[in-house]
């Protein structure tokens, strides 16, 4: 069964349902963490069975995965996402952008909207945590993934979509602080934990509302698929986060076929405020003082990632 990590600003801690156990390590970072537990898991077996315990609730938990480290996200890799795009699922190419891990923050802090950003967004992905470091000409096949791929984390992509769709560049409009939520738990995989990972369901509530709901059997290209395509050009270290992309559901949505024809004949400025101004009636896209509660679980509970919950603020 997988073990689920928390981590708070003293000290990591085995989750053990609604109770925590201090885990004995010096670990400082993911990495030294996950390095100790792939070569000997005694530290957080022990501590689970430790009768010596203390309630989630009153933890402060903090991002389970530390900084700097390497964030890769995926592009739209959702069936559902990219119907909702606009494009094909069967031309879409496995594409990769960056994240500056200076975005990185814990499960229950504020997502804090710069003032200049007008279309704030969410997008629930699936995040990967690197065990074995792979080096750049890797050939990895389905058995060497779980030397690799160690642990999965809820993030969240929170998106600027008024600064990253008209710069046709992702790295500013996802990197903001305060842009990847993660956590709260890192769940270590135990052997065959990899073969549910097409059951995990991911749910995004925006106020109670659900605004996602997806399981990863959604996706176009698995993640082994994606970290074989990394490794052909990008070095992945330990403790590194690989986000996977995120299924249909939103904000952003693209406009019907007939306007984005004519909207392709007008000069860039005029369409891209033309499209603006239609996005801006769009309720769905976050409003200062929204909750958002992301979840990633199999329905049987066998796999649970638990929940992630964030309010947004304005600057």
């Amino acid at each position: 069964m997988s073990i689920s990590v928390l981590r708070t600003a003293d000290a990591w801690w085995v989750r053990d349902t609604t109770r925590a156990h201090r885990i004995a390590t010096s670990a400082t970072t993911t990495a030294e963490l996950l390095a100790a537990v792939t070569k000997d898991r005694t530290q957080l077996e022990q501590a689970a069975d430790d009768s010596d315990s203390v309630d989630i609730a009153t933890l402060e938990l903090i991002s389970p995965v530390t900084t700097p480290c390497r964030v890769v996200a995926q592009m739209t890799n959702y069936v559902s996402h990219v119907k909702d795009s606009g494009m094909n699922p069967e031309t879409v190419p496995l594409t990769f952008f960056r994240k500056a891990s200076g975005s990185i923050t814990g499960p229950t802090a504020d997502v804090i909207k710069p003032e200049h950003v007008k279309l704030l967004d969410y997008e629930i992905e699936l995040g990967l945590v690197i065990g074995e470091p792979i080096p750049v000409g890797t050939t990895l096949s389905a058995t060497d993934l779980p030397r690799h791929l160690v642990a999965l984390v809820i993030t969240n992509d929170v998106s600027a979509r008024d600064v990253q769709l008209p710069k046709t560049q992702f790295y500013e409009g996802k990197s903001y602080p305060s842009f990847t939520p993660v956590g709260p738990a890192l769940v270590i995989l135990e052997p065959g934990d990899l073969d549910q990972i097409d059951n995990l369901r991911l749910i995004t509530r925006v106020n109670g509302e659900v605004r996602q709901d997806s399981t990863v059997a959604d996706m176009i290209y698995s993640p082994l698929e994606a970290l074989q395509a990394l490794s052909r050009f990008q070095r992945l270290d330990t403790g590194d986060l690989i986000l996977t992309g995120t299924p249909g559901g939103t904000a952003l949505t693209a406009p019907p076929k007939p306007i984005e024809i004519i909207g392709s004949l007008l000069p860039p400025a005029l369409k891209w405020k033309s499209f603006f101004s239609s996005q801006a009636k769009n309720p769905k896209y976050l409003r200062d003082g929204d909750v958002m509660e992301l979840a990633i679980a199999t329905d049987d509970g066998k796999l649970d990632l638990g929940v992630q919950r964030t309010e947004v603020h304005y600057s």
